[in-house]
């Protein structure tokens, strides 16, 4: 006992040397002639606070238009995530985000709300609403506070989840009350319809996500755009896709925005802590870029339905042609010195340029240099697709 005593103090002995003396300065080691039995509550808040700083995100004005950053498919405990509404707020705008939608399923709320979920004993495993009454938009009317607090822009929104492929799982954004949505599910197209009737943006989410008793696709099957889809399509129920969600990325998806006009995503779909997901406040999280013309939710919605989005997720960048070559004109200054060409890059978003034979990475807020590629009439950036694996080109002048 006494050689553990000595152990244990030994210990605490090394731990006292290896602090820094930023921490022994705070007060942890007594004054010369300081009263043993006084003591005043010393702070460590600096130095044990290992948060980095809230995200910059820099991306120059696309012409007329502000380039927001925003995630339109996240989950709390009012459906299957793992977090309260508010915390979902705090992490976006750590992310530097300015704009997010809270998405909680309609049809699978296992922990808080929803129809009573029973185990094999019979006992009921969610907690019901305490009014006895459910309310689908009260994870939105919990998050507002927050968001208008840290002047977040929150979109009103659900997700609207059904077990087989298709329809599958779609986001219903910019309603106005998710009960009337919830009201009619029973069937999907009456659901769809009320979403439109509201004046809803209707986002198709993971197309590519192999999970067949829950909504997608078999495993190891193709992203396809099936004849329900279609149809959505052709009456005004589908206006974007995610092409990246999670952790998945879609490549068909960027075509499909080309081919039809839809609008191009890159959602986290995220459950649990942004901590356990993406670590915290990861560059390569995905994030969908939205062209709008000021920093409002009526912005916002205008840039969807004209289908000015563009996905951004895993140092990649993909869309509509017509948009990401405008962003790279925006992003990206090409110089010619010499017989080299100079690329000045003014935004938080990599570039991987190959110039004839060479490939030059450009990093964000750098310059990078392509020796004697003066010469070359188009440089093509291989990790901004405008298709599938389609790399945007853009010509040098």
């Amino acid at each position: 006992m006494k050689l553990l005593k000595n152990s244990t103090l030994l210990a605490c002995g090394l731990a006292l040397c290896a602090m820094p003396q930023t921490i022994l300065a705070k007060g942890v080691t007594p004054k010369p002639g300081e009263n043993p039995d006084i003591s005043y509550t010393v702070s460590f808040g600096e130095e044990l606070s290992k948060t980095p700083a809230k995200r910059t995100i820099t991306i120059p004005n696309v012409g007329e238009f502000r380039v927001l950053k925003g995630d339109f498919h996240i989950h709390t405990l009012f459906s299957d995530g793992r977090v309260w509404p508010t915390q979902r707020v705090i992490e976006a705008d750590g992310n530097g985000l300015d704009v997010i939608a809270i998405t909680d399923h309609i049809e699978y709320r296992p922990f808080v709300g929803g129809v009573p979920r029973k185990n094999k004993a019979g006992k009921v495993t969610n907690f019901p609403l305490l009014n006895g009454t459910e309310d689908y938009n009260l994870s939105y009317e919990i998050a507002k506070v927050e968001a208008g607090k840290r002047k977040l822009l929150l979109v009103r929104g659900t997700e609207i989840t059904k077990s087989k492929m298709p329809p599958g799982h779609v986001n219903a954004l910019f309603v106005t009350d998710v009960n009337k949505i919830a009201a009619k599910q029973d069937d999907f197209r009456e659901m769809f319809k009320e979403a439109v009737a509201q004046g809803g943006f209707l986002l198709w989410n993971h197309p590519g996500w192999e999970a067949p008793k829950s909504g997608g696709i078999e495993k190891g099957a193709p992203t396809t755009f099936t004849d329900v889809h279609t149809e959505m399509y052709e009456k005004g129920w589908m206006h974007g896709i995610e092409a990246f969600n999670g952790k998945q990325f879609y490549p068909v998806v960027a075509k499909w925005c080309t081919d039809k006009n839809l609008a191009v995503f890159a959602n986290s779909d995220i459950h649990p802590p942004e901590f356990d997901m993406y670590g915290v406040r990861n560059p390569l999280r995905p994030i969908t870029l939205i062209f709008a013309k000021e920093k409002t939710l009526e912005s916002v919605r205008e840039a969807f339905f004209a289908k000015r989005t563009i996905g951004w997720a895993a140092n990649m960048i993909f869309g509509q042609e017509k948009w990401v070559r405008q962003l790279f004109d925006a992003c990206v200054e090409i110089k010619k010195e010499g017989g080299n060409l100079i690329f000045v890059n003014r935004s938080s978003i990599p570039a991987k340029i190959k110039v004839g034979e060479q490939t030059v990475t450009l990093d964000p807020m750098s310059n990078a240099t392509a020796q004697s590629g003066a010469a070359a009439k188009t440089i093509t950036v291989e990790n901004w697709l405008v298709g599938k694996y389609k790399p945007l080109i853009v010509p040098v002048n």
